[in-house]
């Protein structure tokens, strides 16, 4: 194995990567709140929060499923080079920043 590679850790993650998926969660809330008014104005008002709770607790789960997994297939791992050419391009042995390390 080989110590003196360095690597640089970048995320390419946008908002317009997650936009979709924050769309279709905001849906599945309107849905819920609106499941939940429908059913307060039947006179079932613990059924109502039971089925709003019930939709909100099952959506999470996926939501944060598919928020890790877009975020883990944005990050880079880039190798920079030898440790003497890392060495090099520092300016008076000054360690970088991590805004300056991605950019």
């Amino acid at each position: 194995m080989d110590t003196g590679t360095r690597y640089r850790f970048s995320c390419t993650l946008t908002f317009g990567d997650i936009y979709g998926q924050v769309i279709a969660w905001l849906v599945i809330l309107l849905v819920s709140l609106a499941a939940s008014l429908a059913l307060m104005g039947a006179r079932q008002p613990v059924v109502a929060l039971a089925a709003m709770g019930l939709i909100l607790v099952l959506s999470l789960p996926f939501l944060l499923f598919a928020f890790v997994t877009t975020l883990l297939n944005h990050i880079e791992f880039e190798p920079v080079g030898t440790t003497q050419a890392v060495q090099e391009s520092v300016p008076s042995g000054r360690i970088p920043s991590p805004v300056q390390a991605v950019s």
